[in-house]
């Protein structure tokens, strides 16, 4: 480096901070007028449903539907019946069939005719009315909405109330006197373990049939001195003849199904 070069270079620093500073309070207005502040902004300003905006209604749409996969695993029938269905899957050793795409979108459409009953709920009781400004305070839409939700997964925890306790125990909470006094994220969990619960046991006897089935080849196989063939390869046949004799796919969904109005 000249000593031409040595002499440029303090300036150019200069030049490149002053640059920086005279950017940062551009910068920083730029931020305040951003989309999510504007948004913010009407919100704030708003003192009833008919006044929120397009945008805001768009903002809070988005901000649902990225958490609508979690509120259908955590407070609907989905978890115990997409993990009866992963234990079909394996019990009779079809590998990927059905694929994930049918199995998931089968536990969606029977998740939606269990759950129609507490959504039309829902919407009576809590969407309807604020839509009609009947409800002007979104914390009391949310809380008449809920309603519903919660008596569903108390009704499905009650089989089962240690798993209440646990998590009131673990919450410090005492013992609730009504429902009322159970808070919402104690809830959730304990009807997660309960579901879990319910879709093991189930799967155990979905197990059952079909472990037979294989013990039966695998005997047959070994007396026959056939021990280099996989027994898996000849009981598949077998299990999927006796699944669709005994009209599998009726009785499965029809007890899962029947299992929610008990």
């Amino acid at each position: 480096m000249n000593r031409r070069s040595r002499r440029l270079l303090p300036l150019a620093s200069g030049l490149a901070l002053a640059a920086v500073l005279t950017a940062m309070p551009a910068a920083a207005q730029q931020a305040q007028e951003s989309p999510l502040a504007r948004i913010l902004t009407l919100a704030g300003d708003a003192t009833s449903p008919s006044q929120i905006s397009t945008t805001l209604l768009v903002f809070l749409l988005l901000t649902v539907l990225s958490l609508a996969p979690a509120i259908l695993v955590m407070t609907t029938s989905f978890t115990r019946i997409i993990v009866v269905f992963g234990f079909l899957r394996q019990a009779m050793a079809t590998q990927q069939s059905p694929p994930n795409q049918v199995l998931i979108g089968l536990a969606l459409f029977l998740t939606f005719f269990i759950m129609a009953p507490t959504y039309e709920r829902v919407y009576t009781e809590a969407v309807r009315p604020y839509m009609n400004q009947e409800i002007t305070n979104p914390t009391e839409a949310w809380q008449k909405g809920l309603v519903p939700v919660r008596e569903f997964m108390f009704k499905q925890v009650a089989s089962s109330p240690k798993d209440l306790a646990l998590f009131l125990n673990i919450a410090g909470l005492g013992r609730p006197n009504t429902p009322d006094d159970v808070p919402t994220h104690v809830l959730v969990p304990a009807f997660l373990i309960s579901e879990l619960r319910k879709a093991f046991q189930i799967g155990f006897l979905i197990y059952i049939p079909f472990l037979i089935i294989d013990m039966v080849v695998a005997s047959t196989l070994m007396a026959m001195g056939m021990m280099m063939l996989p027994p898996v390869f000849v009981s598949l046949p077998f299990k999927i003849v006796m699944f669709i004799l005994a009209d599998g796919w009726y009785l499965l969904i029809g007890s899962l199904v029947k299992s929610f109005a008990e």
